[in-house]
């Protein structure tokens, strides 16, 4: 039997009885309900203090947490083989050398992966399909690192029934997304633009977008409170989409992050703050704190 529907079934069996994942039918209907006032928990590469980044493992332990989004990054390899990797080698998150492309499928199983301090396991490389069986039922994708891939990440969760758990994002202009992948657009796979509030042209982004789709939800990046503040983002929830921050990198929320939320213990600073600026959906990179938080202020199950 292949090694990863051996661990596939292993994790399954394995689950904590301490378990607080959800089910994915409320994460789906708290997505696309524009009056939720729940926050949904995005985790970013999984679970990658606990376990390797974009592993199988990793994204057991976030949904075992009750993190309901997973974000992951996808790459191919030389016979076409969808798989999990952020960067463009495989070289700081395997012992192996190189491009994911350079290899076929079988070569790449081969390596193993690292934990987040660059040490050994003994976990390989997951396939797109292997994530999507393994979060079916369960919890929702953010679809990274993955845009080259639409149609091909499309194939995959229409063969596991699973294109309704996905969420795919591009900081690509509405019209040049439209002409690349117009037929799946919003209608069959949620989409959601990523928008640089600094740079000028953002919120005649943010207008194109709102008359011509209507997304899931905005990735919003500035720097400056400033840059939220004085762009148009406020009318995102009038059109029913989602609001998403990130806590992850100060220079993406204007320093509200992890850091200030856990590290220095100001969470209200940190987190609160993204909150009473409108986020619906936070990206973390600490998970397991967030969903503390959120459920001590009511806004998550």
């Amino acid at each position: 039997m292949n090694r990863f529907v051996l661990l596939l079934a292993a994790l399954l069996i394995t689950r904590s009885a301490f378990s607080q994942e959800r089910n994915v039918a409320g994460i789906i209907r708290e997505l696309h309900d524009p009056t939720s006032k729940n926050v949904l928990v995005v985790a970013h590469r999984a679970d990658w203090r606990g376990a390797p980044e974009n592993s199988l493992a990793g994204i057991e332990r976030a949904i075992q947490m009750g993190v309901d989004v997973i974000e992951i990054d996808l790459k191919k390899t030389k016979d076409g083989v969808l798989v999990l990797m952020h960067d463009a080698t495989i070289d700081r998150t395997t012992n192996g050398h190189g491009k994911p492309e350079d290899y076929t499928w079988n070569e790449l199983s081969q390596f193993f992966l690292k934990n987040g301090h660059g040490g050994p396991t003994r976990q390989h490389i997951p396939t797109f399909e292997a994530c999507m069986q393994l979060v079916k039922g369960r919890a929702m994708v953010n679809i990274d690192k993955g845009y080259d891939y639409y149609k091909e990440a499309y194939d995959i969760l229409v063969k596991t029934g699973t294109v309704d758990h996905a969420i795919i994002k591009s900081g690509k202009p509405y019209e040049q997304v439209k002409a690349e992948n117009g037929d799946l657009l919003g209608n069959k796979l949620a989409y959601m633009p990523i928008v640089y509030l600094d740079r000028p042209n953002a919120n005649a982004i943010l207008q194109t977008y709102s008359e011509k789709l209507k997304p899931v939800a905005y990735e919003l990046i500035f720097s400056t409170d400033s840059a939220l503040v004085n762009s148009n983002y406020l009318k995102i929830p009038e059109t029913g989409s989602k609001i998403w921050f990130n806590s992850l990198w100060s220079n993406q929320n204007a320093s509200h992050d992890d850091e200030r939320s856990v590290d220095e213990k100001q969470p209200e600073a940190g987190w609160g703050w993204l909150i009473s600026h409108g986020a619906t959906l936070i990206q973390t990179d600490r998970p397991e704190e967030l969903i503390e938080y959120l459920r001590k202020r009511g806004l998550h199950p």
